[in-house]
């Protein structure tokens, strides 16, 4: 079913109005996006700026995301290996799109894919979804600063503004109930959702979204973004990196992002989040948007065998989620696989690293449960009614974010893997305290980050075909990776 304009007789309209068309040429699908997009956008910012000087005479100012549709009689796609790019059962199909200048080699390779395994047009159109004001001025505009108190109260009466009922990720939990009659869903984010996240990202990260690259490491300390930067603006000089971003703002963000750039988008972009399995999970939220093709955590952990010795590291197979943050999203009792791929050049980073290989890489390398916690001081709980569940479990290590980042990847269908070093053993008497950390970390941090970049160019070369697992799609998935 092809969706109505969503502007009525009483708006003023957009200067040029758009009839649905079909492309088999993904470059041609890809210009009437951007087309409808900039037109569209351009035509709310004008208005803006009338509203912002007083002279809008209009009396409402409406505009729509363009759509993509596909209708397609056969399930089928020509390499069974792949997990996306393919409806999964006949039907018509149909997304809203955003921001073509952030993700234009994403829908290329997504209509590209849609248009080989279907050998049908896709069809791109003006949707009946508004684009919120504030969206359509970017993420660098800031609305307590250009407009009186006043016309802030009053702009919801001039311009559509976000509407968080149509913001949930529903389809991304794999909840999302099609009604009859109804196109289902091409995209895990719609293009709403979408920009939220990318307002976010600049709010929380100091950087514009279009920075942010295909694969990204998390850490939760500042040592990690030191070394990265040091490293990074090296790599940018002498490789082929195209350069290296640091946040834009005046002061420090709350997660500050680093990017290494390539010219495909294809770098290494570093985010340190902070401490706690909430950041984990809001930072992932938006980072999600993106489709990145890895995302991992690199951080320190409370080893719990008395046979681990500070700076041991810590490969992830399975996560013991104590953290709740995601429960009413994803249930802890929904395991969360580890992604062979990740492990195997995880592994195989820690042992050029290194230097060890083989049986020897079990000298500084121990694979197993790590434990999330939403309490920064579980050492403080009864040991009897903790260790219980610990030893049960497995478990090896105990942290605060791991668990939470590799559960939003599963969720977001993001291949995530998690390599921790070891800095304190609560358990066994080595309590974190202020000279050990600080000798610990000038010790281990420069060969820990070496290990995360290098898997990071191993993944990279894999290729994101091989990357974004069939392991990470539900049965009926959304087309697009």
């Amino acid at each position: 079913m092809r969706p109505e304009p969503c502007y009525d007789v009483s708006m003023s309209k957009p200067p040029k109005s758009f009839k649905p068309r079909q492309f088999k040429d993904p470059e041609k699908a890809l210009a009437a996006i951007q087309e409808i997009y900039n037109t569209h956008t351009e035509y709310l910012q004008d208005s803006f700026r009338q509203f912002g000087d007083g002279t809008l005479k209009a009396e409402k100012i409406s505009a729509c995301y363009p759509y993509i549709s596909l209708t397609t009689e056969m399930a089928r796609r020509s390499d069974s290996r792949l997990s996306y790019g393919f409806a999964p059962r006949p039907g018509t199909y149909s997304t809203t799109l955003t921001r073509p200048d952030i993700f234009d080699r994403y829908y290329h390779k997504q209509i590209e894919l849609l248009i080989h395994n279907h050998d049908v047009p896709v069809e791109i159109g003006v949707s009946d979804t508004a684009i919120p004001i504030h969206f359509a001025l970017g993420e660098n505009f800031h609305l307590e600063r250009d407009l009186s108190p006043e016309q802030i109260q009053d702009m919801p009466q001039y311009f559509d503004v976000p509407n968080l009922d149509i913001m949930d990720d529903e389809i991304s939990n794999s909840t999302f109930i099609q009604e009859e009659g109804k196109p289902g869903p091409l995209s895990l984010f719609p293009a709403p959702r979408a920009d939220l996240s990318l307002q976010r990202l600049k709010h929380y990260c100091g950087s514009d979204a279009h920075h942010f690259q295909n694969y990204v490491i998390f850490t939760n300390y500042q040592f990690y973004i030191d070394e990265f930067i040091t490293i990074g603006r090296t790599k940018a000089k002498k490789s082929d990196y195209t350069g290296f971003v640091e946040p834009s703002e005046k002061r420090t963000p709350q997660m500050p992002a680093y990017h290494l750039q390539r010219e495909d988008g294809s770098g290494i972009t570093m985010i340190n989040i902070g401490v706690g399995p909430s950041n984990a999970k809001t930072i992932t939220d938006h980072i999600a948007v993106l489709r990145p093709h890895a995302w991992l955590m690199l951080g320190h952990c409370a080893g719990l065998r008395s046979s681990q010795n500070l700076g041991d590291y810590v490969l992830a197979h399975g996560y013991l989620r104590e953290d709740n943050i995601l429960d009413q999203d994803l249930p802890p009792s929904i395991p969360i696989p580890a992604l062979a791929e990740i492990q195997v050049a995880l592994e195989d980073a820690v042992a050029q690293v290194t230097g060890e290989s083989g049986y020897d890489l079990k000298k500084v390398m121990r694979t197993g449960t790590v434990a999330t916690t939403d309490d920064r001081n579980w050492e403080l709980r009864s040991s009897i009614r903790q260790n219980k569940r610990l030893s049960q479990s497995r478990a090896i290590a105990m942290d605060m974010e791991s668990g939470t980042i590799a559960a939003n990847g599963f969720r977001f269908r993001v291949p995530y893997g998690t390599l921790l070093c070891v800095s304190d053993k609560p358990l066994h008497g080595n309590l974190k305290l202020p000279g050990m950390a600080d000798s610990f970390y000038r010790e281990r941090v420069e060969q820990h980050l070496k290990i995360g970049l290098l898997t990071m160019e191993m993944l990279r070369d894999l290729s994101p075909e091989k990357l974004h697992s069939r392991k990470l799609r539900s049965f009926n998935e959304a087309a697009f990776q």
